[in-house]
């Protein structure tokens, strides 16, 4: 994980729904989905059902069955497209019932703003505790890239549904076809749909997720609320909380964002300080350009590579800390730019076979937080 964990939740109730979606939305790196939406649909199914029990990796029994559910799609197109949340627990009964087994857990599979509080939904409506980790402790945009994948667990089977109620199930040949099929259908779906997918023992769990993680979201967004309230350096403390650096502050002076192939791409240029600039500010001169696909994956200063995934490119308001996700990237706005270390995991080279910036088409080696080439 990006920090150690040593104040884990036990439950999740409707309070701790805000920070816990701000938290998730700085793990997401730009992706996941717009935390506010994830947000509303976790209140309402909370306040109807009541507060989920958190349970931590390390305390699932080996015959524990982990179900994780989230969203797939374009981030962009949810946002005027809010799916409903009878779909989001009926994607788990519809595989369990094609798997023959009961859910115990359900559990996320990516830290982002909808796909961390969207597992919320799923376990308040079946009255199923919620594993307090990931699969990635970050987003990316593909099936397979989940550290699940790095230990052998199959991604299929797998459904898929729709908000018009059409709902199927998947088995594929390996992690990268099911990400294929399933892409696909989601497109033909209008590009949002919701999944549930991995279904894990307990011991494989215990193995294969990233522990910590919905306590770590609410305490960043509990932190930044705390640090608001006095007027403080709110990305500072965010920095601090991922053990992160600043790489840039400016102003949004272009944004070139398409949704293809289910996905949003795109480049966004931050546009820095003048040489004139107060030398305190943490902005460098010029401009820093930021690749994204749903995730912010490299970013780039004067054609020099300043960091790339698997590490977390964070975009923050500059006088907030507010998290930025990449469709809500407007020209204009004054942003912060954090760096910080993923899962080590992800550095292995089966991860950066998965995640690399050259399986995103980047010319480049990966460069971790603090601007080390990977040997």
């Amino acid at each position: 994980m990006t920090g150690v964990i040593t104040d884990r939740l036990t439950t999740i109730g409707a309070d701790d729904l805000e920070a816990l979606a701000r938290g998730a939305a700085v793990l997401g790196t730009g992706g996941g989905g717009d935390p506010y939406i994830g947000r509303l649909l976790a209140a309402q199914a909370l306040r109807e059902h009541g507060p989920v029990r958190l349970v931590d990796p390390a305390d699932l029994p080996d015959g524990a069955v982990v179900f994780p559910v989230a969203m797939m799609g374009a981030p962009t197109v949810m946002v005027e497209k809010t799916p409903s949340t009878e779909r989001i627990g009926a994607a788990v009964a519809a595989l369990a019932e094609f798997l023959g087994v009961t859910p115990t857990h359900i559990a996320c599979i990516e830290a982002g703003g909808v796909n961390s509080t969207f597992p919320l939904v799923a376990a308040a409506q079946l009255g199923l505790p919620v594993v307090d980790g990931d699969g990635m402790g970050r987003a990316f945009p593909e099936l397979q890239m989940v550290l699940p994948t790095l230990s052998g667990i199959p991604c299929t089977p797998m459904s898929i549904a729709d908000e018009k109620g059409n709902i199927g199930v998947l088995n594929t040949v390996d992690n990268h076809a099911a990400e294929a099929l399933a892409r696909s259908l989601t497109i033909t779906m209008g590009c949002a749909a919701i999944i549930s997918n991995y279904v894990m023992s307990g011991a494989q769990a215990r193995d294969a997720l990233v522990p910590g993680t919905l306590s770590l979201c609410t305490r960043i967004g509990h932190r930044l609320d705390r640090v608001r309230a006095v007027h403080g350096d709110a990305v500072a403390a965010v920095a601090d909380e991922l053990g992160g650096r600043v790489l840039h502050t400016g102003k949004v002076s272009d944004v070139a964002r398409r949704t293809l192939t289910g996905f949003a791409r795109g480049t966004a240029i931050i546009s820095g300080a003048s040489p004139m600039a107060d030398p305190a500010s943490r902005s460098a001169a010029g401009d820093l350009t930021l690749e994204f696909q749903n995730e912010h994956l490299m970013a780039v200063r004067d054609g020099v590579v300043e960091v790339t995934t698997p590490d977390l490119i964070v975009v923050l308001d500059t006088d907030t800390g507010e998290p930025v996700t990449t469709e809500a990237l407007r020209f204009g706005h004054r942003v912060t730019v954090l760096a910080a270390p993923t899962d080590e995991r992800w550095h292995s080279p089966g991860g950066i076979a998965l995640v690399g910036p050259r399986y995103f088409g980047y010319d480049t080696d990966p460069v971790r937080f603090d601007a080390r080439e990977r040997p």
